[in-house]
């Protein structure tokens, strides 16, 4: 009797670290952020690399949590834009990206900033299978400092975790982050 509940606690866990490990080999590709800045001077340097820096803080993230992020080919991303917001907007043509790079689903993001005092991270998670829509993201960031877009970008880690795996979990408030600009 004590040899069989040996056993059997034995494949429990042995079959609890495969399913664990199994979820942690979910694929997701993640396009580059546009910026839509409808403020008075849109464009400004700093909104500028803060956009091209969410990406990367976004990979970060879902690293942690165990995702396995997908590389999309930089000339194949622009060569499928047809312009600004397309691909935002066009969720099959997004998928069919992923799919080619062998990605489960991907991510396209804007970051939205309609004042100098806020800013939302906006993106759509899309089924590589199939184009449909996941879930449509927004999570507002106040001011443009770094720590701030950061825990923009592990709340937004957070949401699309609760749609796909549920491994996430986002740093401490008071803890410091290993991203350096």
């Amino acid at each position: 009797m004590i040899s069989h509940l040996k056993t059997s606690l034995l494949s429990f866990i042995f079959l609890s670290l495969l399913s664990v490990n199994v979820l942690a080999n979910t694929r997701i590709a993640i396009l580059d952020f546009e910026l839509s800045d409808v403020t008075l001077a849109p464009g400004i340097p700093a909104e500028i690399k803060r956009t091209a820096t969410i990406k990367t803080m976004l990979e970060g993230e879902l690293k942690k949590a165990g995702y396995i992020i997908i590389p999309i080919n930089l000339a194949n991303q622009h060569q499928a834009n047809a312009g600004f917001g397309y691909l935002f907007n066009h969720n099959d043509v997004a998928a069919e990206l992923a799919r080619q790079a062998g990605a489960d689903y991907v991510l396209v993001g804007r970051l939205h900033k309609p004042s100098y005092l806020f800013a939302y991270l906006m993106g759509h998670l899309i089924s590589a299978r199939d184009g449909g829509l996941i879930e449509n993201y927004v999570v507002e960031t106040k001011g443009g400092e770094t720590k701030l877009t950061l825990k923009a970008v592990e709340t937004l880690t957070s949401k699309i975790d609760y749609n796909l795996d549920k491994s996430y979990s986002p740093p401490a408030p008071s803890s410091k982050s290993a991203y350096k600009p």
